[in-house]
């Protein structure tokens, strides 16, 4: 097929974080970019709490860092946490580094908001955006996506050809099965939230009062979000099992009875009341957090965001995820528009980058879980690894998260994730559960290898919207591997002198 045969260059499928940034950056680089939204923005959606490396990386990247100054969210400048066996709330920021000092903070966002500033800047940097066109499927020409059929605005049945597809749809898209293979869920993350909304709950003191509160309690967790100086969203994260608990129409009672069980977050909640009305106004559910498709591209087809992946919530890395891998995506097709590269090396690129970082995460967060000690509560029990069948399930899942194209060999190695991890798990509850000098002060987690190697793709987006261009990501993560052009929007072949083996990365595991 010609390029004259095609109607756009990309098509991509969903208006949310992942979608409105893959769209920009390749719109940026001047192709001809169409979005298409099922839903009318601004729409309601969850997941406000956000990370450096989107705040100050990719809406940099894309030229809304100024917008967001601007709309008065409020700044987060870390987390704060009663986890573990310390009975006091303690709180880490996110010092990466000196060179970004002023840069370490994130905002808590109301996304309706938030999507419609990603969405609106989409459309001023040339991307055509359609709402309330709902994807039915893509088309297909032997093996290669080229294209999609929808339902326009007014219903009717339409189809669109485009050079790529990018699906960032979310865990609910209707197309993700169409990159082949299936979604696995984990058992060890599988577990469901109970959410509602609140006016006049407490605020920590400051500097920390815009921090997310992450609380444990013997059913599960608590979070706790500050999104304005009145609204607070607020979740209780519980095993499968408590669904059983969670009727129709007693969504309301189950919340106010797991909320009197959570003192620290009935003691923040003491004066408030719950939001009843407008799109805050119900008691919602969303279960299965936790998901891995088997592959994230097919020729002519990838997935971001949730439509490729999930991972539990405590870090507050969703829209992270969905950003970053937009990011990766668009190098992928900018190259490929481009010519520059073939494209089964950039789409496998865009997989192994965006797996390494799941995998990131996925250590972090089963450390995490690990910490908490308390003997008599189902949900802790069942998440410690001390169980010989949730250590199964966890290292089930962990070979599926390296893929096979990542190379680092402890991933694909379940038999040895959790002793090439037990230094690195003991050394972040060792930092958790350390006494600090002054009651309040940040606890060093930035000192865990862990915590490091989360935050650090964050850290070489910033440097890249900061600094114009790529100045420390010039080594490939696999034999083969390509890095980022200069101007951090294609791939590259590395130069010769960088692709030695001590070049090489593992995923996530590097001392720091």
């Amino acid at each position: 097929m010609t390029d004259d045969e095609f109607d756009y260059d990309l098509i991509v499928v969903g208006g949310g974080p992942g979608g409105a940034t893959v769209a920009t950056l390749v719109a940026m680089q001047g192709h001809r970019v169409l979005l298409l939204e099922r839903e009318s923005f601004p729409r309601y959606q969850i997941g406000e709490s956000l990370l450096p490396s989107t705040v100050h990386g990719v809406c940099r990247l894309i030229g809304v860092a100024d917008e967001l100054a601007r709309a008065g969210f409020p700044l987060k400048r870390g987390g704060t946490f009663r986890w573990g066996r310390n009975p006091e709330p303690w709180t880490f920021a996110f010092a990466i580094s000196p060179r970004f000092a002023s840069d370490a903070t994130a905002y808590q966002v109301e996304r309706m908001t938030f999507d419609q500033i990603l969405l609106d800047n989409a459309r001023r940097r040339g991307v055509t955006v359609r709402e309330r066109c709902a994807v039915v499927d893509v088309l297909e020409e032997g093996d290669r996506v080229c294209g999609v059929r929808f339902d326009d605005e007014d219903g009717v049945r339409r189809e669109l050809r485009s050079r790529y597809v990018v699906d960032a749809s979310g865990h609910r898209s209707r197309i993700h099965h169409r990159i082949g293979g299936e979604r696995h869920y984990s058992e060890f993350f599988r577990n469901l939230a109970l959410f509602g909304y609140f006016e006049g709950g407490k605020r920590l003191p400051a500097p920390n009062s815009g921090n997310i509160l992450a609380v444990a309690f013997p059913g599960g967790w608590f979070w706790y979000i500050p999104l304005n100086d009145t609204l607070t969203s607020v979740g209780a994260v519980l095993r499968p099992e408590a669904l059983d608990r969670v009727r129709e129409g007693d969504r309301e009672t189950v919340l106010r009875r797991l909320i009197s069980e959570c003192p620290l977050i009935a003691e923040y909640l003491a004066e408030a009341t719950r939001v009843t009305d407008g799109p805050y106004g119900e008691v919602r559910v969303r279960k299965d957090y936790s998901y891995l498709h088997d592959s994230f591209t097919r020729p002519g087809m990838l997935l971001v965001g949730d439509a490729a992946c999930f991972i539990d919530p405590v870090f507050s890395s969703g829209v992270h995820l969905a950003t970053f891998s937009a990011l990766l995506a668009a190098r992928s097709i900018n190259t490929c528009l481009a010519g520059e590269l073939d494209e089964a090396g950039t789409l496998q690129e865009f997989e192994t980058r965006y797996r390494r970082e799941y995998a990131l995460f996925h250590d972090f967060l089963v450390a995490f879980y690990d910490m908490d000690q308390d003997e008599d509560s189902y949900f802790w029990t069942a998440k410690r690894l001390t169980d010989d069948d949730v250590a199964s399930s966890v290292q089930a899942f962990v070979q599926l998260v390296g893929g096979g194209g990542s190379g680092e060999s402890a991933l694909l190695d379940p038999g040895a994730y959790r002793q090439n991890r037990k230094e690195a798990f003991q050394e972040l509850a060792d930092v958790v559960q350390s006494p600090v000098d002054v009651p309040g002060e940040d606890r060093d987690l930035l000192g865990s290898s862990l915590l490091k190697g989360v935050l650090r793709e964050g850290v070489r987006v910033q440097t890249q919207a900061a600094l114009g261009g790529n100045v420390d990501d010039r080594r490939p993560l696999r034999p083969g591997g390509l890095i980022p052009s200069a101007d951090g929007m294609r791939w590259r072949r590395p130069e010769p002198e960088a692709t030695g083996g001590s070049a090489l990365r593992g995923a996530g595991h590097e001392a720091g």
